[in-house]
């Protein structure tokens, strides 16, 4: 059995999708395997992932599902992976030549039971780092800690140990809605273990114009219940008070999106919720005047 699976959640990139494959290929070490989600593509990823298993150069598994968003990839992701690290890599996004022989290297000299596995560094078409590295001396710690204590930034690539992953709840899926934040897994993590910290780039990266992060505000409006749900479970477990500020903001207009004025049920923050809904009336309004333009 391989190591570790790298999976890729896709919807209609059948046009970039060879840049993850080209990369793989092009890896260091072979001791992965591909794991292509495909979540309800119409365009031709089927028959391009087809002739790549042909081809035989990496091992490939291609798993077909009805469109759900990719949080629902990331669930039918970890119902299939068995081996014992994974990382997401996204249809637009690929990996260095090295990549893949740095996680496996780095967690052979470090790994342990104790901590969920390893985050490393994003950067962009350049081998510019998205945001900044971690500090020189810091081995391991949360996301939480790495962002708000660290004052680390930018995205972050995670690759998580599978048997921790599967410990959390899956992702809900809300009737007539597309996504949910991801991040809200990683929170939950967070609670129970530390991440090693590795001050390398592991992922190139390419905000697309079809994108959920370019496209942010009509998500916002697209997926209320998601989001809200979301900002509860954030709300939950974030120590941040600036962040739990924005979080009950974005709670409050997401609850306008969905238009049943539930501010307080399953709440953890009732009372910062009462305190702040006239801000919260006026980020929603600032949501829907930026829909417009």
């Amino acid at each position: 059995m391989k190591t570790l699976t790298v999976f890729t959640p896709t919807y209609n990139r059948g046009y970039c999708l060879h840049q993850v494959y080209e990369s793989l290929c092009s890896q260091t070490s072979s001791d992965f395997e591909w794991l292509v989600i495909d979540d309800g593509s119409t365009d031709t990823t089927k028959e391009l992932v087809a002739g790549w298993i042909a081809e035989g150069t990496i091992k490939i598994t291609y798993y077909y599902k009805e469109n759900g968003g990719m949080h629902t990839g990331h669930n039918s992701a970890y119902e299939l992976i068995t081996t014992v690290l994974n990382v997401c890599i996204d249809s637009d996004d690929y990996m260095p030549n090295t990549a893949i022989e740095l996680i496996l290297e780095f967690w052979k000299t470090h790994g342990n039971e104790k901590v969920a596995g390893i985050v490393g560094l994003d950067a962009d078409n350049n081998g510019t780092i998205i945001g900044s590295k971690f500090p020189a001396n810091l081995k391991q710690s949360t996301l939480e800690a790495i962002y708000y204590k660290h004052k680390v930034t930018g995205d972050k690539k995670l690759i998580l140990r599978t048997e921790v992953v599967k410990k959390y709840p899956k992702y809900p899926v809300f009737e007539g809605e597309r996504f949910v934040p991801l991040g809200i897994l990683y929170l939950r993590i967070d609670q129970d273990y530390e991440l090693l910290c590795l001050n390398k780039p592991l992922c190139i990266v390419e905000y697309l114009a079809d994108g959920s992060s370019k496209n942010i505000f009509n998500q916002y409006k697209k997926n209320p219940k998601g989001f809200r749900y979301s900002r509860i479970v954030e709300l939950t477990f974030i120590k941040n008070k600036r962040e739990k500020f924005k979080k009950v903001l974005h709670l409050i207009s997401s609850t306008f999106f969905i238009g049943d004025f539930n501010f307080f049920k399953d709440n953890p923050e009732k009372l910062r919720t009462l305190i702040f809904l006239p801000f919260g009336i006026f980020f929603h309004l600032y949501i829907l005047y930026k829909l417009k333009k």
